[in-house]
């Protein structure tokens, strides 16, 4: 499409990239498909190609609204748009800097501005959210159904493998996963060192930095990025192959490093490096594949249960590994049932589900009912947010399928 972006913004890192990704924006339309909020709310701007257009807007020097404001912060950034887009936008990139634009010229209301704050302050750190934690699941019995369904009940870690391997890899520990499921982190360890990988937690790894990004403090993110880089960095010096993420939206924001970096001078080279030896520990499973046939076929543990898996966005959408888990459950013997519309997110999205939790709810009905509609034994995800999400509405267990692929090596 045509633009006539201001001197201003174009003089800017930031406006020169939007006005590419508008530029391939042809308005076709094909997005409105795909989009779970425009299904929903059937309001176009609320559709990828009607936020284009009030991002365009802004760039082209039009005052935002709340209206404005409302219609991006309704937005999912699950990216579905980009896996349908012939044209190949970057919506996600480009919705990023609309928000960011928008935050600065409008005002939010008090409630909106404390509640964001607190997700901001809290969730990132891992001490003091595990310290609420706690006192959540001790009030548990008597909070009302919608705290409960937030709260997930404390389950054991399980051992951490002591074997030193030749082959290292850096592990992204996370903010809120260690507390909420911490056996998702310990599973990936006992998985990789039985295919003869060490998986290492660094000192003073922490939040990747996408719960900052997300909610607009774009430069209080880049703290986490640069913390976590620094962090990993002696260890990728002396030889760490990969840096792993278990949760796969953490993992689209670290992708994104070098990309968020690449105008810092001091990090940039860095940044880039973490990126390019990002993987998500799917990647690294599928890539030993012949280890793992031979691992499963030793095992004496055999199943017949069946599994519903759901491909969280971010998995499929953000970082483009669509079919990627489902071989591997089924190569462990596992039965995949059918999930329909599996490209729809399922409402989590990050802070989402608390931010805009009405959408969030219709959302989740809709994904429990699709992902119980072949009668699963249990439903397995990609990613923390996700499960304790599906978990809140769904009649079934809810796993992350490296705790099912680990207990399926046992």
């Amino acid at each position: 499409m045509q633009t006539d972006i201001t001197e201003a913004h174009l003089n800017t890192p930031q406006g020169k990239e939007a006005d590419a990704i508008l530029r391939s924006c042809v308005h076709c339309g094909f997005c409105l498909a795909t989009c779970p909020t425009y299904q929903l709310v059937g309001d176009e701007l609320d559709s990828p190609r009607g936020r284009i257009y009030l991002i365009k807007q802004v760039l082209e020097g039009e005052t935002p609204t709340q209206k404005t404001q409302l219609h991006l912060d309704r937005c999912l950034t699950c990216r579905a748009c980009e896996s349908t887009c012939p044209s190949g936008v970057q919506y996600g990139r480009l919705v990023d800097i609309g928000r960011e634009l928008v935050e600065q010229k409008v005002s939010r209301t008090m409630p909106d501005r404390f509640l964001r704050s607190s997700l901001r302050y809290v969730l990132p750190r891992a001490g003091l959210f595990n310290s609420l934690l706690a006192l959540g699941r001790v009030a548990r019995p008597v909070l009302p159904q919608v705290l409960k369904d937030k709260i997930p009940l404390k389950v054991a870690a399980g051992l951490w493998p002591t074997t030193s391997h030749p082959r290292k890899m850096l592990l992204l520990d996370g903010c809120v996963q260690p507390g909420m499921a911490p056996n998702i982190n310990s599973a990936t360890a006992r998985v990789l060192d039985k295919l003869g990988v060490q998986l290492i937690r660094a000192d003073k790894v922490g939040c990747c930095g996408a719960i900052s990004h997300h909610l607009n403090a774009q430069q209080e993110a880049l703290q986490y990025v640069k913390r976590n880089i620094d962090a990993w960095w002696p260890d990728i010096e002396a030889g760490a192959e990969a840096v792993v993420v278990t949760a796969s939206g953490c993992g689209t924001m670290v992708q994104e490093y070098g990309h968020l970096l690449q105008h810092d001078l001091v990090y940039a080279n860095k940044a880039a490096r973490v990126s390019e030896l990002f993987r998500d520990v799917s990647q690294v499973i599928a890539r030993e594949q012949n280890r793992l046939a031979e691992l499963l076929k030793s095992s004496n543990k055999s199943n017949s249960y069946k599994i519903a898996f759901h491909a969280p966005c971010s998995l499929q959408h953000g970082l483009k590994l669509k079919n990627i888990v489902e071989p591997l459950l089924s190569a462990a013997g596992f039965s995949l049932t059918a999930v329909p519309d599996a490209h729809l997110c399922c409402g989590s999205a990050g802070t989402y589900s608390i931010t805009q939790p009405e959408l969030s709810k219709q959302l989740l009905k809709n994904k429990v009912t699709a992902l119980e509609s072949g009668a699963p034994d249990f439903i397995a995800t990609a990613n923390i947010g996700c499960l304790t999400h599906i978990q809140s509405g769904a009649s079934k267990n809810v796993k992350h399928w490296i705790e099912v692929l680990d207990e399926r090596l046992v």
